[in-house]
């Protein structure tokens, strides 16, 4: 084809405007990584993460951290590297964070916590915190069990205690919520307590030694997620005991899986903890991105349900 003083012209406006407009055009990149896959709360969380962005046109670069701080530590990192506009994670435990959110800080590069809170010296380290009260899901528990306890006013509540991941926001918080409100009830005592990590099998494993050196002593079981209760009902049947009878089991999360067991009447109450995030986090990380004001905690409504709702409830759990 001739090339006319016209077409030159054309041209030489166009590489003018293209980079401008192909700028305009670029999607949010936001590098976010996730603690693993340990529960099926974890596996909702990613899920809503992955849809929303999907559904807001947003580039998601996601990691697992399987459950490894060095993990999380690592794909930051990598995210800082790619020059990601937003950076945003669920800390696998709370402290530790200080320098490599420095490094983010650094280059300019938003930090957004979602589901867990993090320890650090300088709270303009990040931007803002999206999730759960998992202090106020503690108490809504011990409330729970306060209520039973002056119901059954010869029942004995001696409790086992299934804890999250050691040093995470959601085992300190949880079990912090739950004792203070537990002080308000003389008869609730924890007679053992460890962590069961946040699984299933790792809570079936830690029951199962509650109940060798503890046996019928046990009538209540707290378990920081429903996973850790589900594991731990298994232990239960297994060593000839009636979950949800012999032994309360009060957990934490509200996921379809306690549903399913409270219907069987093998667990008597779970606090809500809503996974479904990414529509928040999408919104919160594009209104980061054009200058507007976010608030530095940004708090999901949750509820609690006891066994008698289960079977109403049930057909509207979405995780």
């Amino acid at each position: 084809m001739r090339l006319t003083r016209r077409n030159l012209l054309g041209a030489a406006v166009f590489a003018a405007i293209a980079p401008s407009t192909a700028l305009a055009a670029k999607p949010l990149t936001i590098g976010f990584s996730q603690v693993g896959a340990e529960s099926e709360w974890r596996t909702a969380n990613t899920a809503s993460i992955k849809d929303a962005a999907r559904k807001a046109g947003v580039n998601l670069k996601f990691a697992d951290a399987q459950q490894r701080q060095e993990n999380q530590v690592k794909a930051i990192r990598s995210f800082i590297a790619q020059r990601v506009d937003i950076i945003a994670f669920s800390p696998v435990v709370e402290s530790g964070w200080d320098t490599v959110l420095r490094e983010a800080k650094r280059a300019n590069i938003p930090v957004i916590l979602t589901d867990r809170a993090v320890k650090v010296s300088d709270q303009s380290l990040y931007v803002t915190l999206l999730g759960s009260d998992f202090v106020e899901e503690g108490r809504r528990a011990a409330h729970w069990l306060v209520e039973h306890a002056k119901k059954n006013p010869n029942r004995a509540y001696n409790i086992v205690e299934l804890q999250g991941t050691v040093g995470s926001a959601p085992a300190l918080d949880r079990k912090a919520g739950f004792a203070e409100v537990m002080k308000t009830e003389p008869r609730l005592k924890i007679i053992r307590s460890q962590t069961g990590d946040f699984t299933r099998a790792k809570g079936k494993e830690v029951m199962e030694a509650f109940l060798k050196s503890e046996g019928k002593n046990i009538t209540v079981l707290y378990a920081h997620n429903d996973d850790m209760a589900i594991g731990a009902i298994q232990a239960i049947e297994e060593a000839g005991f009636k979950p949800g009878k012999d032994i309360l089991v009060v957990s934490i999360d509200g996921v379809r899986g306690a549903f399913e067991a409270m219907l069987q009447g093998k667990l008597n109450v779970t606090v809500e903890c809503n996974p479904l995030l990414g529509p928040q986090l999408m919104e919160a990380a594009k209104a980061v991105m054009a200058g507007k004001p976010v608030p530095k905690r940004i708090v999901v409504n949750e509820g609690v349900f006891p066994a008698e709702v289960a079977a109403k409830e049930f057909p509207n759990r979405k995780y």
